[in-house]
């Protein structure tokens, strides 16, 4: 007998104003604990914003204000929670301009929550670089780990990669098992890369979240929606969007069941629900559709 794991979903608007955004946190926390969820999910960057971009003006380390707020709540009220952050640089080689944001050699990485050994570049400190992560605390305050961002924005005129480094491809992926559910972590700009969901369903994930601060435009919303769906329909999975909401985003969190199904979906206020998942509806889907046993190619991160 399996039993439903509750999720909550955080769509909150956040600020350059890093403690009100701390007691932004803390009120999502509070609706989290009294519905019972297991699980709180919070957006990227859920630590501070800043539409013109973020950089290492917002950066905090793994046992500054933010995550310490959040171990702290986590531990209180017996909520996980998995939100984005902009941690320091780690040190990773800045991307060529005009190339993949992936190429060149990647630093070793050692640690529960991957920290990237080596000492800081030239050319990185003189940028004065970031980390966009999303970090993921267990219901007694534990941090799970640190996934930092492998595909940076630069895309649709933004350059992500000028402001943040990216994270090496190769680590362990991010899971949390919370019930009979594991979940793995994504963020934004991931969601256009397919193999990224494939690698965590790998990893024995049976639900994706999706941290986000999905800019608006055109067409956006509609392809924030469609992939959403699409990760969820291919792997299988649960898939959770969560995304900021605030001018020039688009909000519009949302849950796809491994169908396709869409079972949530926000506007773009700012707002936070609650949903159960059920594990043996998923396991008749894959049973179903084994279209994960079927397949004929395996994910390999790109060196």
């Amino acid at each position: 007998m399996t039993s439903p794991v509750r999720v909550t979903v955080g769509q909150l608007a956040i600020s350059a104003d890093h403690a009100a955004n701390r007691e932004a946190v803390a009120d999502a926390f509070v609706s989290a604990a009294r519905v019972g969820a297991d699980l709180l999910v919070l957006p990227e960057y859920a630590s501070g914003y800043e539409p013109r971009g973020v950089g290492v003006e917002h950066a905090e380390p793994l046992d500054g204000p933010f995550v310490s707020a959040l171990r702290a709540h986590a531990a209180r009220y017996r909520v996980a929670v998995v939100a984005g952050t902009t941690l320091p640089a780690t040190g990773a080689p800045a991307p060529v301009p005009g190339e993949a944001a992936m190429t060149g050699q990647i630093p070793a990485v050692t640690g529960a929550v991957r920290t990237v050994t080596g000492s800081l570049p030239a050319a990185v400190a003189a940028a004065g670089r970031a980390s966009n992560a999303v970090i993921a605390v267990d219901a007694d305050g534990g941090l799970v780990g640190a996934y930092r961002k492998v595909h940076l924005y630069d895309a649709f005129g933004a350059r992500e990669s000028d402001r943040l480094e990216p994270g090496p491809p190769d680590v362990p992926p991010l899971v949390i098992r919370l019930g009979d559910l594991t979940f793995g972590v994504l963020t934004c700009y991931d969601l256009r890369f397919p193999e990224s969901a494939r690698r965590l369903v790998d990893a024995g994930a049976d639900v994706v979240v999706v941290p986000a601060a999905w800019l608006d435009g055109p067409l956006k919303a509609d392809h924030w929606r469609t992939l959403l769906r699409a990760r969820a329909i291919e792997n299988t999975a649960v898939v959770i969007g969560v995304g900021m909401a605030g001018p020039g985003l688009v909000g519009r969190s949302l849950l796809a069941g491994p169908d396709g199904v869409v079972g949530l979906e926000l506007d773009e206020a700012p707002q936070v629900r609650t949903v159960d998942l059920d594990p043996e509806p998923l396991a008749q889907v894959r049973a179903h559709n084994p279209s994960l046993a079927n397949r004929r190619y395996v994910v390999v991160p790109r060196p």
